[in-house]
């Protein structure tokens, strides 16, 4: 299908560290692949096409200089792909995808240009009225784009009866029919194109490398697509929905889908042998989930004597025992947990259900086993008060994990929370890049008790009590060594100027 010496596609992730993470986008925050580029490479170069990825992100390139680079590639189709480092970051990528669109009508007004993936899956007419792309896909994309480019090859391009894509008629916007999931991953999306990445330029997260802080190279990947929970701060089914519903799904239901073992260790042995990597990440919304999926997976990696350290996110309710020494065998070195609150009738009113005993049982049998973990912890959620973000972050004290996440509750386009806010006039961000939990103009949800500003506060507060406290850094001293104390209060000292903070 190729036309010699075009290329058929450029995917290209968009990215401004920057503006996404202030001062801690130059040395601190991870460069992660482009896990859905990649898997869309592979996608689209399995019916003939030729593909190439740009990306921006990890090069660290503005979008006047992506655009040359993307003129230069000539391609049929640019596809800009907005998806952040984990499911609900993928809004905070939208104001650099836009510039990118922007810079490239600017310079070759002819270049067909579609916008794809999470954020915008989630609020495709919308985007195509706000944004100068040409198209925009909805749902999962693969077959948009495989279509929309059999389309660009023939005369007259009807777009029709091009799946989930979005495209104006005049004032309107026309859709295409919707497409089914891509359900054999093994066979039709078998891996990431790991050969059209710049795998030299990823690093780790920082505490993923505690004890040696060596972070590169690096690389994340899927075993699983999707999460059978509903939580309703969570937008990770958004771009599977409407594959759902031709598929005969419930409302009520959520897809998960899997990719083999043999398929995840075929994609680990490319990493391993090829690119050098041992940090990896599998980027799962929940990964420890199905025990034959991920006990195989430990099988295969053990069976092979890699010297692996990677990270995957679990939940309470779902590590088995016979889970926990299978997985540091294999050399899951780190878990994350989602304990998002300490009040049960907060977490309980967006549908985070687990008893309240599991979390520390859970956790003390993880690192007994020799795994480390990240504790997740959410303030703002809509029946968040002042005492119970307090109490949360005393459970956070309390549990003392190696790692904690704190972060403001945000209603991201494509959860629930976000429909919610919008049906009861909760004030939303009045910008994409007010989505990202580090940017300048970041923007909470209030809750039914508390300002935005009040969230906010609370949020710089807790980071600022944990990452010094005596207690934690006492224990990673006894874990990790003196090296690795000294970086997290250098990250501790960096400041995160808030607009929403700035007259209190």
């Amino acid at each position: 299908m190729s036309s010699g010496s075009q290329v058929d596609l450029v995917l290209i992730n968009p990215g401004n560290r920057a503006q996404v993470y202030q001062s801690l986008g130059a040395s601190l925050a991870a460069i992660e692949p482009p896990v859905w580029a990649g898997l869309m490479a592979t996608f689209v170069r399995k019916r003939g096409f030729s593909v190439q990825i740009l990306d921006a992100n990890a090069e660290g390139l503005g979008p006047n200089d992506t655009a040359k680079r993307i003129v230069d590639l000539n391609p049929l189709l640019a596809a800009v792909v907005v998806y952040g480092h984990q499911p609900s970051a993928s809004t905070q990528v939208m104001p650099a995808a836009s510039a990118v669109c922007t810079a490239l009508k600017e310079v070759a007004p002819d270049l067909k240009v579609v916008l794809i993936s999470g954020h915008v899956a989630a609020i495709p007419e919308q985007t195509l009225r706000e944004e100068k792309a040409d198209f925009v896909a909805g749902g999962e994309g693969l077959w948009t784009l495989v279509g929309l480019l059999e389309a660009l090859r023939a005369p007259g391009h009807d777009l029709t009866n091009v799946p989930d894509l979005y495209v104006r008629d005049g004032n309107a916007v026309r859709k295409g029919p919707p497409a089914p999931l891509v359900l054999d991953l093994d066979r039709d999306m078998p891996g990431i194109a790991w050969d059209l990445l710049p795998m030299h330029l990823y690093r780790a997260h920082n505490w993923h490398c505690f004890g040696h802080l060596q972070r590169e190279p690096y690389a994340a990947l899927y075993t699983t697509l999707g999460c059978p929970f509903h939580c309703t701060f969570c937008c990770i089914q958004a771009p599977f929905k409407s594959g759902e519903r031709v598929l005969g799904y419930s409302t009520n239901t959520n897809s998960y889908r899997l990719w083999g073992p043999d398929a995840v260790i075929a994609q680990i042995d490319t990493l391993v042998r090829e690119y050098g990597v041992s940090n990896i990440k599998f980027a799962d919304e929940i990964f420890v989930l199905k025990p034959g999926h991920v006990l195989k997976i430990c099988d295969l990696i053990i069976e092979r004597g890699y010297n692996l350290n990677i990270w995957a996110y679990a939940r309470v309710d779902t590590l088995t025992d016979r889970m926990v020494d299978k997985l540091k065998q294999a050399g899951v070195n780190w878990l994350a947990f989602g304990i998002e609150a300490a009040s049960e009738h907060v977490r309980k009113d967006v549908r985070k259900g687990y008893r309240q005993s599991h979390v520390g049982k859970i956790l003390d049998k993880v690192r007994a086993s020799g795994i480390y973990v990240i504790g997740n912890y959410i303030f703002g959620l809509p029946e968040d008060t002042m005492e119970t973000m307090q109490e949360t972050l005393d459970l956070a004290l309390e549990l003392n994990c190696e790692f904690a996440n704190f972060y403001c509750n945000m209603a991201y386009p494509g959860s629930d929370q976000y429909d919610l806010a919008k049906r009861e006039g909760w004030p939303l961000p009045e910008t994409w890049s007010a989505y990202s939990q580090h940017s300048y103009d970041t923007t909470p949800l209030p809750t039914r008790h508390l300002s935005a500003a009040d969230v906010l506060a609370f949020r710089d507060h807790a980071f600022d009590v944990y990452f010094r406290s005596q207690r934690y850094l006492d224990m990673i001293r006894e874990k990790f060594g003196p090296e690795t104390v000294q970086h997290i209060q250098e990250m501790a000292s960096h400041k995160l100027v808030r607009k929403l903070l700035e007259h209190q």
